[in-house]
């Protein structure tokens, strides 16, 4: 997006679904609840984590990274989205647009990582057991997030650089929810094979490879599983890993749909809807699925609420 053309200069018309009004109506208010859901459910996540002892182990120490990412991931995409659908107005500055592309790119990507790490954590609980806190120590566990979160930056630098140089040409009707890589390339009028080329090679690293080490991980869980004699217990480790299993086929999913196409094939449609997923919808399943299947949590949660009405009723 060179500084010469009209988009540098007056930003992009996000237009969403502006061609539906009902439809872009019903949508206003289905995303500004789940907006709302997702920040009370992912902050009560990782308040719980923070301040209940029990829960100050590996697996939840990724839950509240998992709940914090999906907190900015969904805000770099919500409120600008709710916004522009609830004006006539659909315009939205270039330097926004810039923004939110790199944010959103970056997040997305950390939560593909940490995905993967969160089926690892869950490998060495149920495949060793007696060795899991020796190698899930808290250095380990420091590094896996670090990680996580630094490959997601490094490669939204990389990515969003190489698709901010691609002229527009005057073009500044943006059909889609918010700013993404696929999309702005979709704009681009000039060859972008070496753009679609590199965002196949990213999407690889960061969504097949992934993919790839979880199902190895799930691999070997139900190995281990098949091995326990007692039915209960075979019961209660699947559900330790079931909830995050779930996570990943609707994320990975809907996010595979996306990137993994040729940028010019695309149905514009199709691609509004399955970005609508995985930006608003997926972050919201997370604390869903997590508190409602885990008693810990659920504990956690009904000890805090009784604690701070018992701290009101005192004052």
């Amino acid at each position: 997006m060179e500084e010469g053309n009209n988009s540098s200069q007056k930003g992009f018309l996000l237009l969403g679904f502006s061609d539906q009004p009902l439809l872009e109506s019903f949508l206003f208010v289905i995303i500004l609840h789940f907006y709302i859901l997702n920040i009370l459910g992912n902050s009560a996540i990782i308040l719980v984590s923070l301040l209940d002892p029990k829960l100050h182990t590996p697996m939840y120490f990724f839950l509240s990274n998992l709940s914090c990412v999906d907190i900015c991931f969904t805000t770099s995409v919500a409120p600008q989205l709710l916004v522009t659908m609830n004006r006539k107005d659909k315009s939205m500055s270039y330097g926004g647009c810039v923004a939110q592309l790199y944010v959103a790119m970056g997040l997305g990507s950390s939560e593909c990582v940490l995905l993967a790490v969160m089926a690892y954590d869950r490998y060495a609980a149920v495949c060793q057991p007696l060795r899991y806190t020796a190698i899930m120590h808290p250095k380990l566990c420091t590094c896996l997030a670090s990680t996580a979160w630094l490959s997601g930056l490094v490669t939204s630098l990389i990515q969003c650089s190489l698709t901010v140089q691609l002229p527009l040409c005057g073009h500044r009707k943006l059909d889609h929810i918010f700013c993404e890589v696929p999309v702005l390339i979709k704009l681009a009028c000039v060859d972008t094979t070496f753009n679609e080329a590199e965002l196949f090679v990213a999407s690889v690293v960061f969504l097949i490879i992934p993919v790839s080490l979880i199902l190895v991980s799930y691999g070997f869980i139900t190995q281990a599983v098949l091995k326990i004699k007692s039915a209960a217990g075979r019961k209660k480790a699947f559900g330790t890993c079931s909830s995050h299993l779930v996570v990943v086929i609707i994320f990975y999913g809907t996010i595979i749909f996306m990137y993994l196409q040729p940028a010019k094939s695309r149905s514009k449609n199709q691609g509004k809807f399955v970005s609508l997923f995985y930006t608003i919808v997926t972050p919201l399943l997370n604390p869903i699925i997590y508190t409602l299947r885990n008693k810990d949590v659920k504990g956690a949660l009904r000890a805090m609420l009784k604690g701070s009405v018992w701290g009101s009723e005192t004052l």
